[in-house]
């Protein structure tokens, strides 16, 4: 998913994440050592073996980074209390169905246990059926695609049973969005979609949208598409300016919006933008003026500048580490942690079981507990994988992203 940006009640799943792909099967590897993406290894004694890959390169590199980073500290926190020790094996998939196969592979030989699965959906969609014939329990920070958890996502069907989400689904931030337009009209009430008909991610949300603001009446007066060879978007912007929309709805990836902004900008069109958690990264593209995303809305699960305790620690700790605020993604993975670890505790898992034993044992305990963390409170999750969690909103104001309702 501006990267957290819109504080409504909305009770649903979005699956962050935000949004991309990975997949797994492959080689052996120690996945201990940096080059793997780093392992944070346990204070004593036998550990849990947690696995999962993301891209740590390449264009979407800063999804991965930040799942990885907010594990790792997740990790040394709980190792620190003593207790059930963990270590992270976190493997670079670049955003790539077939390098996330051979992550899983490597992972898979290295002992994994329980799983971060993979930060993407794409890589997500092809490495889930690994996960349900090996029957290893995965818990993707921000995979939000239907085919992260459906064998049959199309018609939500046939959930794989063993691969849950922390970030909502892509139809539930499709649906969350057209009802926060229908109670917040002050944003715009002529809406144009620019979106990603080549991205699962971006076309899962707009159809949901779509259909969701035709139940709220909402007028969309119009879209147009792109795809992920696309550089130049005068056309789209062009139609949406064309259009006299005053709210263009962005239900796709940071990269794209800011190519979108930049055009905007040279056509003298202003309109409200809104995103969502698939935005969280616009701040930091590389030679992008920050300038022209003032103002820009994010419907996002977590805010940065939110005022309890959890969260001013998380970002605290965070930024002492790493010298960054976190985004969502880094929060949906901590959060992710924190949740496998309550699991593991509440159902007696130890290091020596095997991942299939453990797997019948958190999935027993995800579909039968509540979890606060970072993201939500009172979070639940149903039989087929999905979150339930309240999204909020947030706005990007001066270069940081600001709680619309804090």
């Amino acid at each position: 998913m501006k990267k957290k940006i819109m504080t409504k009640v909305i009770a649903a799943a979005m699956t962050g994440a935000m949004a991309l792909s990975l997949a797994a099967c492959g080689g052996a590897s120690s996945g201990s050592s940096a080059s793997q993406g780093g392992a944070a290894g346990s204070a004593s004694g036998a550990a849990i073996k947690i696995g999962g890959s993301g891209p740590l390169t390449g264009a979407a590199a800063i999804y991965g980074t930040a799942v990885k980073n907010a594990a790792e500290m997740a990790v040394e926190e709980i190792n620190a209390k003593g207790g059930t020790q963990y270590e992270l094996n976190f493997q670079d998939d670049a955003h790539d169905a077939e390098q996330a196969t051979n992550a899983y592979g490597v992972l898979k030989d290295w002992g994994m246990q329980v799983s971060l699965a993979t930060v993407t959906s794409a890589p997500m969609a092809a490495v889930a059926p690994m996960y349900k014939d090996d029957h290893i329990f995965g818990l993707t920070p921000s995979a939000s695609s239907l085919a992260a958890i459906y064998e049959d996502p199309d018609n939500e069907t046939n959930p794989y049973g063993d691969l849950f989400q922390v970030c909502f689904t892509d139809p539930n931030q499709g649906k969350a969005s057209a009802d926060y337009f229908k109670s917040h009209p002050d944003l715009g009430t002529k809406i144009f979609v620019i979106y990603n008909n080549e991205d699962n991610y971006s076309t899962g949300v707009y159809k949901k949208f779509i259909d969701q603001a035709k139940a709220n009446g909402l007028d969309v007066v119009g879209e147009a598409t792109f795809m992920n060879s696309t550089v130049d978007f005068s056309v789209q912007v062009g139609a949406a300016k064309d259009s006299g929309a005053d709210l263009v709805f962005l239900p796709i990836y940071y990269t794209p919006a800011s190519q979108i902004f930049i055009a905007a900008d040279s056509m003298g069109y202003k309109p409200s933008w809104f995103g969502i958690d698939g935005m969280d990264g616009i701040l930091t593209v590389e030679g992008f003026d920050t300038k022209l995303a003032e103002g820009v809305y994010l419907l996002t699960p977590f805010s940065a500048d939110a005022t309890d305790d959890l969260t001013k620690k998380f970002v605290e700790n965070y930024k002492a580490k790493y010298g960054e605020i976190p985004n969502q993604f880094a929060a949906d993975s901590y959060d992710a942690v924190y949740a496998i670890a309550k699991a593991v505790d509440a159902a007696g898992v130890t290091a020596d079981m095997s991942a299939s034993d453990i797997c019948d044992k958190m999935v027993s305990q995800f579909t039968s507990m509540s979890f606060d963390g970072l993201t939500g409170k009172s979070v639940t999750w149903s039989a087929s994988g999905e979150v339930s969690k309240t999204p909020a909103a947030v706005v990007i104001e001066n270069g940081t992203y600001v709680g619309v309702e804090n």
